[in-house]
């Protein structure tokens, strides 16, 4: 933070202030005192000074050159100490914003666990150290125990216990194989695992988080450009009074010295440097802390929307549940054997990136089957998969796909489409899948349905508890989701949510939020994954889960979750609501201190000094208390802890299953 220019320079101003003014005061020879006066501008007014010419250029007035102007005018009536003092008040404050400025974004840039600089590349069965951002899609990379995995892909070998910490929350290491799926930026921890990178570097989970991140300090909410918007026009009413002031007594026959101080110091009192911070410290402060506790804000505007909303819509698998869903049962209905029809299904989705897909695939290589490879496979995000078997994997280019399917002529040949259970297939075994709160995947060869796969996902811990803060902190929450009504229903049962919006495809969610909000609602929507990414662009705040959020759902969002997704929602709104509540509260006192002295000035004797120390105190007290959510944030203290008792718990009784949908 000393490296900071506005630092060093508010520093030495205030250096050669303290030397100055007693040498002044002890009557030191005055070409001494005059040099140290001097520095002391020169060091701590060169950068407002600059920024307001700057500014003028551009054909706007900037507050830091009414600062500059008065300072002058001070010394060149003798004032110098007055002038002096608020050349150092007006660097102290500045340097100040500065520093909670840098803090914030180091809070926020220091979460991440950004991805290796080198990388160690298979080029025929050699390895050469290369760059991480040169590595391409399809490249094969060797992560060795203690190393950082270089880039998104997928284990081809070897086994490991990744930690993902710093990006998923998860306090435990994770168990990782050939076929699992692994982040940039994680820590690859007791085996060596040779990994196939399925994303290019711009494009990782990281770097669209981190992407974010940079544009968080960067960007001003909509109070605050409003609060710009009108310190530029009041500026031009500042300085024309404050000529008025000096004019007109002077034609009236005034003394020219009590005049130009009495103008000065209006000029002084009335510029809004209190206003023009009193916004930015807590939002800034807002986005820091919700970062330390796994939240990721894109920028400064989005605390201001948490602040406002009123519902809260969750999606389902990967939010209040874990996203992680296991193979529980396969059942054929045509005779075939359970394994022939699991490696049926695992072919079809071994090109899939929903969860439910990997689950399948990876119960196939759990029990060591052979998958056969498949053409033309075709994903339709929130429905399913199809594709086409080759003649040497099966007679007569069957046709095969994972869930359900509707199957329609295309051409003359057979083309399967994807969609949910329809009609009467197997509604026994349905029936009964869905009373046990679990989804029924459909397996179907060309328009037969030839058997189920039974999958069940697991809860988040502490979920219950998460909803009833949720609940009372904001609204009772809405559950989207596109399984069936069964386990969607007994989800929402088991936490305490009473409204359930099942079987929904990712448009449907974004208009139920549109609905929502047409009523007057401004809804907070959370999930996760490729087909919740219109819902998260379509809400008021759209935040996405980090488990499981690709590029499009991190660039849809307003922000990130990457730890406790549901247990931060709660505390999270508390924190919006509080720095609004700051920011009004330092508008209101900026405001006030800006009208008194103001007064004072106009129907009295406001000496100089006072009043530079009354209008630059405020500024630094409303950045002061700003920064006072960085200390007393008002987030539940303990969550990680209380978090990572939950996860453990979970591990020890992994029996609380539920169904995942579609």
């Amino acid at each position: 933070m000393l490296s900071l220019p506005e630092v060093r320079s508010a520093a030495l101003a205030l250096l050669c202030f303290a030397v100055a003014v007693p040498a002044d005061l002890l009557g030191a020879p005055w070409p001494l005192v005059a040099l140290l006066y001097a520095a002391c501008y020169v060091t701590g007014g060169r950068e407002p000074a600059w920024s307001g010419l700057q500014a003028l250029r551009e054909r706007t007035l900037d507050v830091d050159l009414l600062m500059i102007v008065a300072a002058l005018g001070a010394a060149a009536i003798g004032q110098h100490l007055d002038g002096a003092l608020l050349i150092v008040i007006f660097a102290s404050s500045g340097a100040l914003e500065a520093v909670m400025t840098a803090r914030t974004r180091a809070s926020i840039t220091g979460l991440l666990d950004l991805a290796p600089e080198t990388a160690q590349r298979v080029v025929d069965e050699r390895e050469e150290r290369v760059r991480a951002a040169d590595l391409v899609v399809g490249d094969e990379v060797v992560v060795r125990p203690g190393e950082k995995i270089p880039a998104d892909g997928t284990v081809r070998d070897g086994a490991t216990d990744v930690d993902a910490s710093t990006l998923t929350g998860e306090p435990l290491p994770v168990r990782r194989g050939p076929g699992d799926q692994v982040f940039a930026g994680t820590l690859n921890g007791t085996g060596t695992v040779r990994v196939r990178v399925d994303r290019d570097p711009g494009d990782t989970v990281v770097a669209g988080i981190a992407a974010q991140v940079e544009r968080a300090a960067e960007t001003k909410s909509k109070r605050q450009l409003f609060v710009e918007k009108v310190e530029q026009r009041y500026s031009v009413v500042v300085v024309v009074a404050a000529l008025a002031l000096l004019v007109v007594p002077l034609l009236a026959g005034a003394d020219f010295r009590e005049t130009l101080l009495r103008a000065m110091t209006f000029m002084i009192v009335a510029s809004p440097c209190a206003v023009v911070l009193a916004t930015m410290p807590p939002l800034l402060a807002a986005v820091a802390v919700a970062g330390r506790r796994g939240v990721l804000l894109k920028d400064a505007g989005v605390v201001e929307a948490l602040a406002e909303v009123d519902a809260v819509a969750l999606d389902k698998t990967g939010t209040v549940t874990r996203g992680r869903p296991e193979v529980r049962a396969v059942e054929p209905v045509d005779g075939r054997p359970a394994d022939e029809l699991l490696a049926l299904a695992a072919a079809v989705e071994e090109g899939s990136e929903h969860v439910l897909g990997r689950a399948v695939v990876g119960e196939a290589r759990r029990r060591g089957l052979l998958v056969p490879e498949v053409r033309d496979f075709a994903a339709l995000p929130g429905e399913g998969v199809r594709a086409v078997l080759p003649d040497a994997a099966a007679p007569d280019g069957d046709t095969a796909t994972s869930r359900s399917a509707l199957a329609h002529r295309n051409g003359g040949r057979v083309v399967v489409s994807v969609g949910r259970p329809v009609g009467d297939e197997a509604p026994e075994q349905l029936a009964v899948v869905a009373r046990e709160g679990h989804t029924a995947v459909v397996v179907r060869v060309d328009e037969a349905p030839v058997g189920l796969l039974v999958l069940a996902d697991e809860l988040r811990p502490g979920a219950a508890e998460a909803v009833a803060a949720v609940r009372e902190a904001v609204a009772p929450p809405v559950l989207l989701t596109g399984d069936a009504e069964g386990p969607a229903r007994r989800v929402a049962d088991r936490i305490g949510i009473g409204e359930v919006r099942a079987g929904l495809l990712p448009a449907d969610k974004a208009a139920t939020v549109e609905e929502l909000e047409r009523g007057g609602r401004r809804v907070l929507a959370a999930g996760d994954g490729l087909n919740d990414a219109p819902l998260l662009a379509t809400a008021h705040v759209g935040l996405a889960v980090g488990e499981g959020a690709g590029t499009l759902s991190v660039e849809a969002a307003d922000g990130v979750l990457l730890r406790d997704p549901l247990g931060a929602l709660a505390p999270l709104a508390g924190l919006a609501r509080r720095a609004r509540r700051v920011a009004r509260a330092n508008l209101a006192f900026a405001a006030a201190v800006i009208a008194g002295l103001v007064t004072w000035d106009l129907v009295g004797t406001l000496p100089l000094a006072l009043g530079v120390a009354g209008h630059e105190l405020s500024t630094v007290l409303v950045c002061l208390n700003g920064l006072r959510l960085l200390i007393r944030p008002g987030w539940p203290a303990g969550g990680s802890e209380r978090l990572e008792r939950r996860e453990r718990h979970a591990a020890e009784q992994p029996g609380d299953l539920v169904g995942s949908r579609p």
